[in-house]
């Protein structure tokens, strides 16, 4: 690998690293705030659902980046790992595919989709860090 790649796999691998706290945090915010939103409507607003995308979309830019990295640097992933970050893309598919069918429990649905792909994240961190 040329020098140029291994700057650029190095940038993007502590991107990679860092960004997974931005994953984790944004979908633990998300889903807290839809959850409580369920609870009480007043927090129920158009920044809710826009926070709540944004923090979605973080789990595809994540798996973009860590698909990079195994094909850039031809490395595997620890145990697990990409089967977490996949099955965190999954579940962002399957949330958004149920919410016509779940749309009086939309807040239920999108909240607990949060906090799961909260879950993957700081997994997929933990086995990240004992390989």
């Amino acid at each position: 690998m040329s020098t140029p790649n291994l700057v650029a796999a190095s940038t993007v691998g502590g991107v990679h690293d860092w960004f997974s706290w931005v994953v984790i945090f944004s979908n633990a915010l998300a889903g807290l705030w839809a959850l409580a939103a369920h609870r009480r409507p007043p927090l129920r607003s158009r920044v809710l659902w826009l926070t709540t995308a944004a923090a979605q979309v973080t789990v595809f830019v994540q798996a973009g980046l860590g698909s990079w990295l195994m094909v850039v640097q031809d490395r595997d992933a620890p145990d697990l790992h990409a089967l977490y970050g996949f099955s965190a893309l999954v579940a962002v598919g399957i949330a958004y595919s149920y919410r016509q069918q779940l749309r009086d429990h939309l807040y239920l649905l999108y909240g607990c989709t949060g906090l799961f792909l909260m879950g993957l994240g700081i997994r997929a961190v933990i086995l990240d860090s004992v390989a």
